[in-house]
């Protein structure tokens, strides 16, 4: 039998993605313009999948911050920090993360899939339960895979549905992780994670938060959604990326619990693998300061996710449940999303095509990201498409339809 056996219904669906006329898979960017503009197929495009929330991957001085680094330090670590060593710039980030955050301690990694598969792996072995939100992140499962713990979902932000699994693990000794993000990636809404708290609490679990989508979006100074529900001290773990908020890549988590630095020698995707190179370190230092320091760029950031997602509903379409970065259009199946995704590049506009299993409950989505740097012309733009490519596909008449 073929190695490739296995994949036949997956490669199958790979193949009938080239009928709507382009492939997200390989969809190649020509030249990157800015934070909300490139060329893609010889065509100017709008860029409204990119993650770049505070669009600060043409910061001047992160740019400036990361070409001095380069030319000081060079390309790459060509390591581990357990083989290698850590550079200065390794612990100057993590202790310039751990004082944002207000912690003792902080790990970084070389991506943020990597925070998550290496502390939840770590932290919870085979005699420990891990409890996690339905719709995690698949970093979140995979980390969840690889440890050997016992996993148990429950229903999507049910506090309820939480403390009721919680009372039905048995009493055998293990730890318990409660495992939520604060901003989901897919729909954009957030855990009610003050009622997660208190189940927390009500049965003596550890909480980590996956702040990914959230530090720089939420809070009085952007640390998240921890912040702004003003539950920061009973969060055991705060894990987030760079890839968002800060227009780099890495990952990392920090805490308070005394024990933490013993992870750094038990975390087998923190040590071996090649640590983040300086000029990326660089950037992201830089672009912590600018967080802090330009909190209005967290206001122009949630103006334009009202913008964009208030003009998307009022035209007919179905929007998330709420205001945040990722906007996400649900549309009432795969191939039709599929053809509406090739219909808004087509005509300018690139957004992120989010389809079954990766979705909650199996739905199709559109999965638009908005950024600080986006304009409000920018912003009419993406509707005005949004709402031609809905009209020509009949999209926008089903709804109204529906709706009567």
């Amino acid at each position: 039998m073929s190695l490739y056996a296995k994949f036949a219904s997956l490669a199958e669906t790979y193949r009938g993605l080239a009928q709507s006329g382009h492939n997200p898979f390989k969809v190649a960017i020509d030249r990157v313009l800015s934070p909300t503009e490139a060329i893609i197929d010889n065509r100017p495009t709008l860029m409204v999948g990119t993650n770049n929330y505070l669009g600060l991957t043409f910061d001047p001085e992160c740019v400036e911050a990361a070409v001095a680094a380069l030319h000081e330090e060079g390309t790459g670590t060509t390591g581990s920090r357990i083989a290698n060593g850590s550079y200065a710039a390794h612990r100057q980030l993590e202790d310039a993360l751990a004082a944002f955050f207000g912690r003792r301690h902080c790990m970084v990694f070389s991506t943020g899939y990597q925070a998550n598969l290496g502390m939840i792996s770590t932290l919870a072995g085979p005699n420990d339960h891990l409890i996690i939100d339905a719709d995690c992140h698949a970093s979140i499962y995979d980390g969840c895979r690889l440890g050997g713990a016992k996993v148990t979902r429950f229903r999507h932000n049910e506090a309820d549905d939480l403390d009721r699994r919680l009372r039905r693990l048995p009493e055998d000794g293990g730890a318990r992780l409660i495992i939520a993000e604060g901003i989901y990636s897919m729909l954009g809404d957030r855990a009610p994670l003050a009622a997660f708290v208190e189940v927390k609490r009500r049965h003596g679990a550890y909480l980590m938060v996956d702040e990914a989508h959230s530090m720089g979006v939420l809070g009085r100074t952007g640390r998240g959604l921890a912040e702004e529900a003003d539950v920061e001290a009973d969060v055991d773990f705060v894990v987030g990326t760079f890839s968002k908020s800060l227009g780099a890549v890495g990952g990392f988590c920090v805490s308070d619990h005394d024990e933490f630095d013993v992870l750094r020698v038990a975390c087998r995707p923190y040590m071996f693998t090649a640590s983040l190179p300086p000029s990326t370190m660089a950037s992201v230092l830089k672009a912590l300061e600018v967080l802090v320091r330009r909190p209005e760029l967290r206001t122009r950031l949630m103006g334009n996710a009202r913008a964009l997602h208030d003009g998307l509903s009022w035209r007919g379409f179905v929007v998330g449940p709420q205001i945040s970065p990722v906007v996400a259009v649900q549309l009432q199946d795969v191939a039709t999303t599929i053809q509406f995704w090739s219909a808004l590049l087509e005509n300018g506009v690139y957004v992120n095509l989010a389809l079954p299993p990766a979705t909650p409950n199996g739905i199709a989505l559109l999965r638009c990201s908005i950024s600080a740097a986006h304009t409000r012309p920018q912003i009419r733009r993406i509707v005005e498409v949004f709402e031609h490519v809905g009209e020509k596909l009949g999209v926008l008449k089903v709804r109204q339809a529906a709706a009567v």
